[in-house]
Formats: C-alpha cells, structure tokens, sequence
C-alpha cells in the first residue's frame, strides 16, 4: 500500500521529496532549572532521516526534557537544534511541523474519530477534499476503518492511542516525537502496538523519535538507543550494541541482568583479579572507556555463564568461580538460578534449561564463562 501522506516530510537538491523525514542535529543543548544539576546537561547527538530513535533512561535522566525541547515546548538554556540545515532553537513549537503522541492520547472528546484526525489539516486550511483523502489513508494505516464517526469514549485504550498516531501523521510532520506513548496500556495491548507502531514506521518512513523507560520496548522497537543517565547520553548504539557492548557499568546494568565483580583500579590489559580468582581477558572485550584508567568492572551475561558441580567440569580456558544457589526462578522457556558469588557472596545470575531441575537451593556450584563472553567496563 503506498502512503499518500507520508512523502513530503524532507527535500532533496532538487526540492523533490525524500520520503525519509529530518535529520534532527543536538548541538551541545542545555536544560537548566535552576535546581542542582540541569535536566540535559551539554548534549549533542544527531538523529538520521527516516531512523527509529529511541531515548531510553529511568525516570528524571533528562530523556523528556530533551525530546520537549525538540518539540519546543521547553526553550533551550544553551545549545542548538537543526533540523536539516534550519535552526530551529527559538522557533515556537507550532511552526516546526512535528507530529506529537503522548502518554495520555489528548484527544478532543467532543470530536469523532475523523474530527481528531483532521483538526490539523483544518488549522493549515487544507482543502475539505483533501482533508477526507488524507483522513481516509491514515484511517486505513493504523487500521480504524469504519471508526471515524466513533468518539474517544467509545474506543479501546489501543484504539485511542491509534488515533493519536494517526493525528500525528496525516499532516506530514518533518519528525514525529512520541513521549511514553503505550505507557497507560497493559502488557499484551503494548507489545501489539509496538508491533504496529514499527510496521507504521516501515511504511511512512518518517524520522522517528520515541522516549521509554521499558528496556524491552527500547530493544525491540529501535535502530538506535540513546542512553540518558543524570542529564547526559551516557551511550548510543544499536539495542545489539548496547546489550553486547556496554561501556560502562550503568550501561550494563541497565540493558539487561548481569553478573557484576568489582575490579577497583588494576590494569585490565591482562589477567584480572578478583577475590582469590585470578582470571584471564580478552582484549576484545575491554571497552573503550575501561581503557582509559579508573575503576574497572568485569560484566558477564546470564545466558553466558555455565554451572557446573565441580571444578574439573569447567571447560580448558574458561574463567571461574565458586558460587551457592540462592534461589531458582522459572521463566518458561528458561530458568534463572540466582547465584551468591565468591566470599563477598555478591549476586550472580546463569540461565539454564526450563527442563533442567538438577539444582535445588543452598547447592554449591561452580559458574563458568568463556573469556570472550566477558565485558569489561568504566565502572
């Protein structure tokens, strides 16, 4: 199906359409308050034409203050916003042309349907037959035919927020910012519409900018994740990237659960040491920023760890330690058993098969990971 409405966001040489949305550069923007640290805090990042960007981060790390920026609905302290080649760092919100989804849908409750999606069109004066061409094409996008004489009121949660994306859409905005926008919906209804909001994507080909704080939402729905953490990008990369590469402990910690030993300042440009354990590194695995000096921490995946009962089953050149089961958590297609590590007995995570019951609470175990399965991070 071709999207009529969905081809005229960003311009080429020649003035012909792209079909791929703006590119949205952050020059060094700040966010200042006035409280004891700014909200964004000398971030620059540049988001590519028709990417799916994602802002990931816990609650205040400056992930909704950056992209309200974008919007304009915050003024920026210092810094600049383009997008393409146009500065836009002072030009109000309502002349940037970027469609808006939030959390909480604000629709008109008096309009049907059709009324959301067109209001818009009407404020640019579109002509009322293009009004219905372009109000039929989303309609059948976000797949509401036959609901636009409905009211808010009548809709699902879901098929509220359909009609928010697709108000968002029908007037080819340069970029569309989606703040928290399946927030409000339970599990099952938001993992169907990340599907749809993914194939929406695929089709219009906008540039895409959506903030989360769900780690499984931002995986599945992203080409790139920004990771914000106390005002600033703590890292960018794919969801492969950022879950297989991290740079530092917050990365590691965030995407994903880990076994974590604290490796204080020793070099790391060969064997480490921990507790009694004396283990090998893989130069591979050593991120860029553990390079440079400081605190260092070395990170293991659970899908990455092997337990074993003794220390002769460990595999030849596998790293090793001495752990007790905590406890055993049945995930479905795995089980998890939570591990208490060495003698500090810090917690440690190894995944095994949902058939395997071979291992019982209080058992002494011996983990296990390859070398090259290890990351070690800026702690």
């Amino acid at each position: 199906m071709t999207i009529g409405i969905s081809r005229s966001s960003s311009t080429g040489p020649a003035g012909e359409p792209t079909g791929k949305g703006a590119q949205i550069r952050l020059e060094s923007i700040t966010k200042d308050f006035g409280l004891a640290h700014p909200a964004v805090d000398n971030v620059t990042l540049t988001i590519e034409p028709g990417e799916f960007m994602t802002f990931l981060g816990p609650s205040g790390s400056g992930k909704t203050t950056t992209l309200n920026l974008i919007a304009g609905f915050e003024s920026l302290t210092s810094g600049t916003i383009r997008l393409d080649s146009q500065d836009v760092s002072t030009l109000p919100a309502h002349k940037r042309n970027l469609g808006m989804v939030f959390q909480n849908y604000a629709l008109f409750p008096h309009m049907t349907v059709a009324g959301n999606i067109a209001y818009p069109l009407r404020e640019r004066r579109v002509p009322k037959p293009e009004i219905e061409r372009r109000v039929a094409e989303v309609l059948e996008l976000v797949q509401l035919q036959g609901r636009d004489k409905h009211y808010p009121s009548q809709l699902s949660g879901g098929q509220q927020q359909r009609v928010a994306l697709a108000r968002a859409i029908v007037f080819n905005p340069r970029a569309l910012l989606l703040d928290e926008p399946l927030g409000a919906l339970d599990r099952n209804l938001r993992a169907a519409l990340q599907l749809e909001i993914r194939r929406i994507h695929r089709e219009v080909g906008t540039t895409l900018v959506f903030v989360t704080h769900d780690q499984e939402e931002a995986m599945n729905l992203s080409d790139r994740i920004a990771l914000f953490h106390d005002g600033r990008i703590e890292q960018v990369g794919s969801p492969e990237n950022l879950y297989a590469e991290p740079e530092t402990l917050f990365t590691a910690r965030f995407l994903g659960d880990s076994t974590v030993f604290a490796l204080g300042d020793q070099p790391v440009t060969g064997p480490v040491t921990w507790e009694d354990e004396r283990w090998a590194v893989d130069s591979g695995t050593v991120a860029q920023r553990a390079r440079s000096g400081g605190p260092t921490a070395l990170v293991v995946r659970p899908e990455s760890v092997g337990i074993v009962r003794d220390r002769a089953q460990v595999p030849s050149g596998a790293n090793s330690v001495r752990a007790r089961v905590r406890d055993i958590e049945y995930m479905g297609a795995y089980r998890t058993l939570l591990l208490a590590v060495g003698q500090e007995g810090i917690t440690g995570r190894a995944r095994i098969p949902a058939a395997d019951k071979n291992y019982a609470l209080g058992d002494e175990v011996v983990a296990w990971w390859h070398p090259d399965a290890q990351r070690i991070v800026a702690a």
